[in-house]
């Protein structure tokens, strides 16, 4: 049994990792902290996992108890798992962070988009960001893994097949994207009251959003230079899931671009090309860790459509955390991620 803990279990992303966990047959949550409610049971806080977490409370974070595990997930805030995630390394513990601390690799430019200095620019070098579907065999054997960002999960699966194939103008990709107001977190924000946000949609961070850094450092990785990208993001008035409908053109003919899609995911669990003129929907996988994709080239010219859903609490953030989990302890991928999606 693998022994986990989890730092920053009260927010939205760390009671879906209890949820998740809580069907995994091969780990065991050990831990789980919160400075604000120490003493509190996990639930009494989520009804959701009573018969499920009865025993667990949250306690203050520890690093000598933590670094006694196999494993620790960080569902904090940026600059957190700054401060722990090296001295639990030294102790053998694996580290998984949810958080965006890891996922770029220059700390200049990190802190260039999240107000502050790197915390631990010294572990950047053996972090890996873990997209399976890009960088499968080493999350196998990480010690490290930089879960990436819900919105980056979404643009980079849909852009993936094209950019290795060398099919479409780098320079000049579009990423319209439209999130669930989960996506905010659980903390009290104005924006995310339900009379603000219900019934009207509106666009945020258009000039520059901190994921903006991540997808690009991604989509460079695809092609081995610099994209151009304008990423844009959205607020609904959903609670979970995300919808990325992205544009790019074509530089050269593709006579198939359905059979590239599902060729190029044919072996992967836990994306879903679907049939040539589908139009997936978000609700298709609320609580589960799919990515659905649907491509179009309208009117058969030079522009390729995109469409990508996820839940951004699953695949988006806690689902693909247990997938690196999975992949790291030599276990089968799927394992604990198998449940269908809700519907309605």
């Amino acid at each position: 049994m693998i022994k986990v803990g989890i730092v920053g279990g009260t927010g939205y992303t760390g009671v879906e990792l209890l949820r998740l966990l809580a069907q995994h047959p091969e780990v065991s949550v050990e831990a789980i902290t919160s400075r604000s409610e120490t003493g509190v049971k996990v639930c009494d806080m989520y009804p959701n996992l009573r018969g499920h977490c009865d025993t667990l409370t949250f306690s203050e974070p520890d690093a000598r108890k933590l670094g006694a595990l196999d494993a620790v997930f960080f569902a904090t805030p940026h600059g957190v798992a700054h401060a722990l995630a090296g001295e639990l390394l030294t102790n053998g513990t694996r580290v998984i962070d949810l958080s965006a601390d890891f996922r770029l690799r220059d700390a200049d430019l990190w802190s260039e988009w999240y107000g502050q200095a790197h915390g631990a620019p010294e572990l950047l070098g053996e972090a890996v960001y873990g997209l399976p579907e890009m960088h499968r065999e080493k999350i196998r054997n990480a010690r490290l893994i930089a879960v990436p960002g819900c919105y980056p999960t979404a643009v980079q699966l849909g852009f993936l097949p094209l950019l290795e194939a060398g099919l479409i103008d780098a320079q000049q990709l579009i990423a319209d994207c439209k999130s669930g107001v989960t996506g905010a977190g659980r903390g009290a924000k104005v924006g995310s009251l339900l009379a603000e946000a219900s019934e009207s949609f509106k666009a945020y961070g258009a000039s520059g959003h901190r994921h903006l850094p991540e997808i690009r450092q991604g989509l460079n990785d695809m092609q081995q230079s610099p994209v151009g990208l304008t990423f844009v993001p959205h607020l609904t008035p959903m609670i979970r899931g995300i919808h990325a409908t992205l544009y790019s053109q074509l530089t050269t003919e593709a006579d198939d671009l359905q059979t590239l899609f599902e060729q190029r995911y044919a072996n992967e669990p836990f994306v879903d090309v679907m049939p040539a003129g589908s139009h997936p929907e978000t609700r298709s996988v609320k609580g589960n860790n799919t990515c659905r994709l649907a491509v179009h080239r309208p009117a058969g010219g030079n522009t390729v459509v995109v469409l990508s859903v996820i839940d951004n609490l699953v695949k988006g953030a806690s689902g693909q955390a247990i997938q690196n989990l999975n992949l790291m302890f030599g276990l089968d991928e799927t394992l604990g991620l198998n449940a269908p999606a809700l519907m309605p």
